[in-house]
């Protein structure tokens, strides 16, 4: 089961030839005092799968969550325009890293949470560049205010690490983490 109603993720199961359901979980995803980005995507991929597990656990669960890391300080989605703006604002002409957790739990205990990093590279944006890719709308729902597999990608030269990770699933992970038990969940 996928403890997620991402359609990114789901695309991404699907296009990999991974059958799976959907089963939501709904999760508080405040930052706790203290905790770093890796600490934090684990703990909410581990509750996402705790959640789902909790109300199905005879079914394989894969939770996932990402956010954008520059300078230390963790971008989840924005909550306005003006918010998506600030976070494109500070990821213009630098490098950061994209940081997603993967849980799998199997039937009676967690199988395994690893986290996978990618550095993804911004050119300089300008204010009109900002302007325009917050009004179409796309950065609304997206960890770091953007999507790789969109728009954004004009603004993107670099990756380093896994494409999959930016969009919001590391599918070679995901594989691996799965091949040890089932590839149905």
């Amino acid at each position: 089961m996928l403890a997620s109603a991402s359609p990114r993720r789901a695309e991404l199961l699907r296009a990999a030839g991974i059958d799976f359901e959907v089963a939501a979980a709904n999760v508080d995803e405040t930052p706790l005092p203290g905790e770093t980005a890796r600490e934090h995507v684990a703990r909410l991929a581990e509750a996402k799968a705790r959640a789902v597990h909790a109300r199905d656990g005879e079914r394989i669960v894969l939770a996932a969550d990402t956010v954008v890391v520059v300078d230390s300080q963790i971008l989840g989605k924005p909550v306005d325009d003006a918010d998506a703006k600030r976070m494109l604002s500070l990821l213009s002409a630098r490098t950061h890293e994209v940081l997603t957790a993967v849980s799998v739990f199997h039937p009676g205990e967690i199988v395994d949470t690893r986290v996978e990093v990618t550095s993804v590279e911004f050119t300089r944006l300008s204010d009109a560049d900002i302007e325009w890719y917050v009004g179409t709308g796309e950065p609304l729902d997206k960890a770091g205010a953007y999507a790789v597999q969109g728009l954004a990608s004009r603004f993107i030269p670099r990756i380093e690490g896994s494409y999959s990770n930016v969009v919001g699933l590391p599918i070679a992970l995901v594989y691996q983490m799965l091949t040890t038990k089932l590839l149905t969940f």
